[in-house]
């Protein structure tokens, strides 16, 4: 199973709480995480903002991680199908780009969509349930 996963369902991951089960399943094998160069740079951005509290070494894990475990694409072909936040369309390009079988988000635009393309995209607990 392939999946690109939204930035808000990482950091929730790592907040703990029942989303924490996708990085447990990440780490475990059960999927292949798609990543772009973009995804991850806002991963990074946004783990470190001091309100999520998360300390440098869990913040180092999970970069060794990435680079372990994750595949990393190149988007070839720029995708606008968000208009109102065109930020969201790195993820829609990575799951075209990766043959992602899910695109993981709990963005209001992203799930709107619900479909990208034949990719379906899912809410974190709908993605646990399909592990």
């Amino acid at each position: 199973m392939r999946a690109v996963i939204d930035t808000n369902i990482i950091v929730s991951a790592y907040l703990g709480g029942a989303l924490e089960d996708i990085l447990k399943a990440f780490k475990a094998g059960k999927f292949t995480l798609v990543v772009s160069k973009a995804i991850v740079d806002e991963y990074f951005r946004v783990l470190r903002r001091p309100k999520f509290g998360i300390k440098g070494e869990e913040f180092a894990d999970f970069a060794s991680l990435l680079l372990v475990k994750a595949e990393f694409v190149t988007p070839l072909e720029p995708v606008a199908a968000i208009q109102a936040d065109p930020s969201d369309n790195k993820f829609l390009e990575a799951a075209l780009e990766g043959k992602a079988d899910y695109l993981v988000s709990g963005d209001a635009h992203l799930l709107k969509l619900k479909t990208f393309r034949g990719i379906p995209i899912l809410t974190a607990r709908e993605f646990i349930k399909r592990l």
